[in-house]
């Protein structure tokens, strides 16, 4: 049967707005496939998204009810938004990994706490939409302890210390609590992102998570870009009975228009019966571009490289829009802007949603059902566990209309075929059924469109009418975290407060009552990216002339800073930020710097693509830091509370300590940005000052106080956790 897209009343949005005869409507004859139900095949393992790799999901914790849950039903509810199988997650470390930084369930070897952070509610509340959601994870960065006892495993990679016994302990430590408190299973683990190669890791993490109850946790590794570290070890997969016992799945990253796998390890994993999964592509593509960009390489990932489940980096951007990358072109929703409760979803949720509501882990992947379109385009065929079937399309590279007719046996489903459709004006639109004739399905394919043809029912374009307008951060602004009387029940994470580095958590304030926010993180971390210091930021890069405040405590050898015009935090190949920061240390001396920003030098490895990121986003000129002006203040002792204050006016930038000017500079580099807090270094490895009373506002004018949280702003953990 071919189709004529006319019927609706929308056909003016349609390609084809004139009947056009097969015979002359398209590039080539008839395309014939064969869909096959008896064919066998691949199992499809799912696509999904990454959280993590630079905190994503900081502000999506802090949206109110009913924005918070609309959010994530489009994300995670089956046959409503973009309908995922599987969630990769960050296992938090302390340490940026790419643009933020999440707080370890062990900042330290004898510290054990499983409340910390929002990725134990993410994943709870991605599991409660989708049961069957698939669970995976692995580390980005890493607390400092792990490894500093010298007990190290041979691997091929900078950060040597991560391949330590220490990580294993790491490793099941925190798949222990996601077990007994939040009652959770992971499905798989990585060994970690990016960072190399280890085979004594692997076995040893094997044999742990063995012996503690995880035998069903399969590994993956070793989950590298193919130009950094290739796939050399699968080779050694045959000879090495140990690590083939191991590795049960072939993990790399991939971005299917740059690299594919290669032939002899498609076929080597073939042999060993080890799938290959794509454990993080990117898709940088913002509009309409991105929606059939997401397609285009999910199909590719399997047609060229017989990957079968693919994870790309990342779903939900919960992040400021300051940052590098900020989900306008990376994420499915952007949800920037919890204190307004405004939310978007861009167009590339409906490219997921064209996989994500039509299939199934579980499903199969039919043995020469997939494969190019002759006039440009891709198709991949998949059947479930019972007779349905469904086949995605999509002719990015089409110059024109082509007939494409799939015959369909094997004891697959009869049932009319339902076609939903998006182009560059629709997205996700459902057109008419199709009944096969004499076992034939045949369309007419538009160019630069996406097809999901289906004998399965329910799927829908899931929306809210409701979402609130975007409304600037608050300003004044004011934080006193007395409003969190339960740290716990909230991960120790204050409202609107984006770490960069370190993790900075709730807690009581010391010589003084009630409630602070301290820099928890005791050491320098095996971090991801190019560390520098400790810092969070806070509010809104359009402001220019205001003042910050905090009250701060520091102990012995300590220092601590208060931040401002911070425009830029590094891309994950260097943190310095962009800015100006005014820093007190326990002796008395207080200084006013500028950040420049500058790339860590050690960072310039790599493709071309991540040298080109580091140029355009960091200073080419001096970078690091200057000194504006310094001096020590008298009658600084440490275990004492005291207030700094740094003030913007046009070039003119003051540095106040309790009350008291004590340094003035002229600097016309920055003339707007965010507010934020510093921990600096100390004697013992890092500050752990403790931070009260954060104010931002006018200059010379009192902020208003909001202590009071919006009546619709419910916890993390009200019912399981640290609630339990």
């Amino acid at each position: 049967m071919t189709i004529d897209w006319r019927p609706h009343v929308r056909t003016s949005l349609f390609l084809l707005s004139v009947v056009i005869p097969a015979a002359v409507c398209c590039a080539a004859e008839v395309q014939t496939v064969q869909v096959n139900g008896d064919a066998g095949g691949k199992r499809f393992d799912g696509i999904g998204v990454v959280d993590g790799g630079g905190a994503t999901s900081v502000l999506l914790k802090d949206y109110p009810e009913p924005q918070r849950s609309q959010i994530l039903d489009l994300m995670y509810k089956p046959k409503f938004g973009a309908s995922v199988s599987a969630l990769y997650v960050e296992i938090p470390g302390d340490g940026n990994s790419t643009q933020g930084s999440m707080p370890s369930h062990m900042h330290s070897r004898d510290d054990v706490n499983y409340s910390r952070g929002y990725t134990w509610w993410l994943m709870n509340e991605a599991r409660r939409r989708n049961p069957v959601l698939s669970l995976d994870g692995a580390a980005w960065s890493a607390p400092g302890w792990i490894g500093d006892q010298g007990k190290l495993y041979a691997g091929s990679d900078g950060d040597a210390r991560f391949f330590s016994p220490d990580t294993t302990e790491y490793y099941v430590k925190w798949l222990q609590g996601l077990r007994a408190v939040y009652g959770l299973e992971l499905d798989a683990i990585g060994m970690r992102n990016e960072k190399g190669v280890s085979y004594d890791l692997v076995k040893a993490l094997r044999s742990r998570l063995n012996a503690q109850g995880f035998s069903g946790v399969r590994l993956h590794a070793f989950d590298n870009w193919p130009d950094a570290w290739k796939f050399d070890f699968v080779k050694d997969l045959q000879a090495d009975a140990a690590l083939r016992d191991a590795v049960d799945i072939i993990g790399a990253h991939i971005n299917s228009d740059k690299s594919v796998v290669p032939a002899s390890v498609r076929a080597t994993a073939e042999r060993l019966g080890k799938p290959i999964w794509n454990t993080e592509g990117h898709v940088y593509k913002a509009g309409y571009d991105g929606l059939i960009g997401v397609v285009e390489s999910f199909n590719e990932n399997y047609i060229r490289s017989g990957v079968t489940r693919i994870i790309n980096w990342y779903g939900i951007a919960g992040v400021y829009t300051m940052e590098p990358y900020s989900g306008e072109k990376e994420a499915a929703v952007r949800a920037n802007w919890p204190w307004s409760g405004h939310f978007e979803s861009n167009p590339s949720l409906w490219g997921y949603a064209h996989y994500g509501q039509f299939t199934g882990i579980g499903w199969t992947y039919l043995n020469g059902a997939s494969g190019d379109l002759g006039g440009g385009g891709t198709f991949v065929t998949l059947k479930s566990p019972q007779d349905d079937y469904s086949i995605i399309v999509e002719t990015s590279k089409a110059s024109a209309p082509q007939q494409v007719r799939f015959q369909v046996g094997g004891g697959l489903s009869t049932n009319a075929v339902a076609v939903w459709r998006s182009d560059a004006r629709e997205y996700f639109i459902r057109q008419p059924d199709i009944s096969a004739v004499d076992g034939a399905v045949t369309l007419t394919l538009a160019p630069n469109a996406v097809y999901s043809l289906t004998t399965t029912r329910g799927q829908q374009k899931g929306e809210f009418s409701d979402v609130p307008a975007l409304k600037a951060f608050p300003f004044p602004y004011r934080e006193d975290f007395e409003r969190y009387a339960e740290p716990a029940r909230w991960g120790y994470l204050p409202r609107y407060f984006a770490d960069i580095s370190g993790a900075f958590e709730l807690a009581d304030c010391p010589a003084a009552k009630g409630k602070c926010l301290r820099q928890a993180v005791p050491v320098p971390t095996i971090s991801w990216a190019p560390d520098w210091k400790p810092y969070t930021i806070i509010g809104d890069d359009g402001w220019s002339d205001y003042e910050v405040s905090a009250d701060l405590y520091l102990a012995a050898g300590e220092s601590a800073a208060v931040m401002g015009r911070i425009n830029h935090v590094g891309t994950g190949y260097g943190i310095i930020p962009k800015g100006y920061y005014l820093q007190l240390d326990s002796a008395g001396q207080l200084s006013l710097v500028v950040a420049r920003g500058k790339a860590d030098k050690k960072a310039l490895v790599g493709d071309a693509e991540q040298q080109a990121l580091i140029k355009l986003r960091n200073d080419a000129g001096e970078g690091g830091e200057k000194v504006l002006a310094t001096t020590v203040a008298p009658g600084i002792t440490a275990n004492s509370w005291h207030k700094l204050t740094l003030r913007f006016n046009g070039a003119r930038i003051t540095g106040h300590l309790d009350g008291k000017q004590m340094l003035a500079a002229t600097d016309t580099l920055y003339g707007r940005g965010m507010a934020g807090l510093m921990a600096g270094p100390s004697g013992k490895g890092l500050s752990m000052p403790y931070f009260d009373n954060v104010q931002v506002g006018a200059i010379g004018a009192a902020p208003s106080d909001t202590r009071e949280a919006p009546a619709a702003q419910s916890p993390l953990y009200p019912s399981y956790g640290s609630a339990r």
